[in-house]
């Protein structure tokens, strides 16, 4: 496995390879969910790049960009026994040359100011701006990305079609852990007591949709559970019922859907969601 550091030494990798160029984007600090990314990446490419790198401009305010955990020894060896390919793991000036505020942006309209998006402005243009970056300087035919952080892939999909970009973007299905817990990094913010309380969220998305399927009112039921997730400590964000293509507001008649949640839990934000079709 390569290490690569700069654009220079990804371009000239890049064009010696051969065959189907898989990108795995990470932020690093990487967990089973991501590895298993990286298997997806290996069984549809020959070659499989993961990029690790913590981007300040998806970021906000009082957000945890200076303690989110930056483990990148550790990562290489366990991409390395992986199989991959290559590590890209440039520096935020590689990536930033002319510095945050001069950077041209990307910004996908409606998509990217609802549920995060309205609790963290500006985040998806980061997250659109630092993987059209991503795509131009790896130049992968495919790209890998977790269905944990369900409205980043809607929005990445509506980028690439936008744009005209041409990268295949494949979702994986939300890695848990066996008590339900999405997989995140953010999980090791946790304390043991609130590690047990988590799996919590993941419960009601599955009893909500269990009782919406069953022909219960919507809204009804998301208040329950509202009420449930507050009294048991959460600090909720969201809990919306939305159409999967597109994120916008659920109708009576739609029947291909998503839950999403976001909520606090102590310090921690935690998101989750869960599709599924009503009868």
């Amino acid at each position: 496995m390569q290490r690569l550091t700069s654009l220079e030494e990804l371009r000239a990798w890049r064009a010696q390879q051969q065959g189907q160029v898989a990108l795995v984007p990470t932020m690093g600090n990487l967990h089973e969910g991501h590895l298993k990314l990286v298997d997806m990446a290996r069984q549809r490419a020959d070659k499989v790049v993961v990029s690790i790198f913590v981007n300040p401009l998806q970021f906000g305010q009082n957000e945890d960009l200076d303690n989110y955990p930056r483990t990148l020894d550790a990562d290489c060896r366990a991409l390395a026994e992986r199989g991959v390919s290559a590590v890209f793991a440039p520096t935020v000036q590689d990536m930033y040359p002319r510095g945050l505020a001069e950077q041209t942006t990307i910004e996908v309209p409606g998509i990217s100011t609802i549920l995060c998006g309205a609790s963290r402005p500006g985040h998806f243009r980061g997250v659109a701006t630092i993987v059209a970056k991503l795509f131009n300087m790896v130049q992968p035919d495919l790209a890998i990305f977790g269905e944990k952080d369900f409205q980043q892939l809607q929005v990445i999909r509506l980028m690439v079609q936008d744009l005209s970009l041409p990268v295949d973007i494949l979702g994986l299905p939300t890695q848990r852990a066996t008590d339900g817990l999405a997989l995140s990094s953010r999980n090791g913010y946790l304390s043991d007591t609130e590690r047990q309380q988590a799996p919590l969220l993941y419960q009601q998305l599955k009893t909500c949709a269990e009782r919406i399927s069953a022909g219960e009112d919507a809204q009804q039921v998301l208040n329950q559970a509202v009420t449930h997730i507050t009294a048991a400590g959460f600090k909720l964000d969201y809990l919306e019922l939305r159409q999967h293509a597109d994120l916008q507001p659920a109708q009576a008649t739609d029947k291909h859907l998503v839950l999403l949640v976001a909520a606090y839990l102590g310090s921690t934000r935690l998101i989750d969601n869960l599709s599924f079709k009503r009868s």
